[in-house]
């Protein structure tokens, strides 16, 4: 399988971790899979497989799409938008150094307290919170965690629709 690096995107591959850096910024991953080869020739990354069986061939597409999104993130960051929704108690959204902070969530006198990982940035503007990164998983990841961290379950979510919710994940549309 090839993949042709875009203008601006180096591509270096030391020991199994596979780094690519752009204009935005570098993405690295760990390669561990034992029957691909990968190499880098000019502005391409080839992904070889010592044996053609169906484990080998959904392995090089895993790893190419994973490779693609890198490429990608470099490029471009991964942008998620989540909104934030209250009924009845208006709810207090904030970000402070590496923490997401939740307060008067259903009027709830404790914080709900969320640690945020490295690598993606979080903005609140209004009742959108944008969550964007070089490496979606790690955006993606995150963005999960919010939607979770106001998740109620045994509730009827089309009655009690107070929460995060995602409704955009890196350019597609939820309904």
């Amino acid at each position: 399988m090839k993949i042709e690096l875009p203008e601006g995107a180096e591509a270096h591959f030391n020991g199994s971790i596979l780094s690519i850096s752009g204009p935005k910024g570098e993405a690295k991953k760990a390669i561990k899979h034992h029957n691909i080869l990968v190499k880098i020739d000019n502005k391409k990354i080839l992904l070889e497989s010592k044996s053609s069986t169906k484990e080998d061939k959904k392995s090089i597409g895993s790893l190419t799409a994973h490779i693609k999104n890198m490429i990608n993130g470099s490029q471009q960051n991964h942008t998620y938008t989540l909104k934030i929704c209250s009924g009845h108690f208006p709810m207090n959204v904030s970000v402070s150094g590496n923490k997401l902070i939740i307060k008067n969530f259903l009027g709830e006198k404790i914080s709900r307290i969320l640690h945020l990982k490295e690598g993606a940035d979080v903005k609140i503007e209004d009742e959108l919170i944008y969550v964007t990164g070089i490496s979606k998983e790690i955006a993606g990841q995150i963005s999960a965690d919010i939607e979770q961290l106001t998740r109620r379950p045994g509730y009827d979510t089309r009655i009690f629709q107070d929460g995060i919710y995602i409704i955009n994940k890196d350019g597609k549309e939820l309904k």
